[in-house]
């Protein structure tokens, strides 16, 4: 007899699981084997994946799709989500996750085992779809947060450095920072549906939110829901560095909207433009400002 416990079998389905071995330390090699294991033992055929590089990852990934794969399932962090995100949106084909990184926000997104392999696969075998807004500029979607402002200096810092790894080097990026860094004169122009409007403030960031979060849980554009077809755009104006650095934890609660700087709008496209600065989405780096932002509602198809 058949224990429910376990995902009925999938004979002869073929997928595509592609992996980021390095991600989450070296934590993706490993996820991989375990779910990989699991998905063939329940009957899928798995074409098991890896690019030398991004570049290499990304024509993996759009092959498999033009070839008919039924899902394209990624095993790594909110950057292979990215890459994944590039070759299955609009088409239909939907995109699964093991989780392996280090922030993992897409995983937190959609309620998926963070820590536990196999209950990720039989989550993937189970293959229960929802359809999920993504953020388009030009031709490339993300599916997080677009940083645009201290934050993403912060990045352009962190990947400069070799030293530390991890989470500390983020850290030691952000104290550098600080030291010299001024409010940029951003001027946004949001189009809420209903009208469009122009604001411009002098401001420490400004993020730009399919999702609520970014970072591994910094929540940064707190109550953005990933299927209202809109898009959360949070500036924080200018503020003393003492306070940027007091209200910091508070990203990571949401509790910051009691914050005077605070300002939260919620659009269906956004263009940012400051000098200056380098965008990152998804963790990855994106593009200069300016940028203009759009929501394209229902554009991914995720197995949750």
């Amino acid at each position: 007899m058949h224990d429910p416990s376990v995902p009925a079998p999938v004979r002869g389905r073929e997928i595509a699981l592609l992996t980021n071995p390095t991600s989450g330390k070296g934590k993706g090699a490993r996820n991989r084997d375990v779910a990989l294991a699991r998905l063939r033992e329940s009957g899928f055929v798995v074409r098991n994946l890896q690019g030398r590089d991004a570049d290499e990852a990304s024509d993996l990934a759009r092959a498999c799709v033009a070839d008919g794969v039924e899902a394209l399932v990624v095993c790594g962090g909110d950057g292979l989500v990215h890459l994944g995100a590039q070759a299955v949106a609009g088409t239909g084909v939907p995109l699964g996750l093991i989780p392996s990184g280090t922030g993992n926000d897409v995983a937190r997104y959609l309620d998926l085992p963070r820590t536990d392999p196999v209950a990720a696969a039989d989550r993937i075998i189970a293959s229960r779809r929802r359809r999920i807004d993504l953020a388009r500029s030009g031709d490339r979607y993300f599916v997080t947060v677009l940083a645009a402002g201290f934050d993403a200096i912060v990045n352009e810092r962190a990947n400069a450095m070799t030293w530390p790894k991890g989470q500390m080097r983020y850290n030691l990026a952000t104290l550098a920072e600080l030291r010299t860094f001024r409010p940029l004169p951003y001027v946004l122009q949001l189009d809420s549906g209903s009208g469009a409007e122009t604001i411009e403030h002098e401001a420490m960031l400004v993020a730009v939110g399919n999702g609520p979060s970014f970072g591994g849980g910094l929540r940064i554009t707190e109550g953005a829901l990933l299927d209202d077809g809109l898009l959360d755009v949070v500036v924080i104006t200018r503020m003393s560095k003492t306070k940027l650095v007091r209200s910091y934890p508070r990203l990571f609660t949401g509790k910051i909207d009691g914050v005077a700087e605070y300002v939260h709008r919620r659009v269906r496209s956004v263009t940012v433009a400051a000098p200056g600065i380098v965008s990152y989405a998804d963790g990855e780096r994106f593009g200069p400002l300016p940028l203009t932002v759009e929501c394209v509602p229902g554009a991914l198809e995720v197995i949750a």
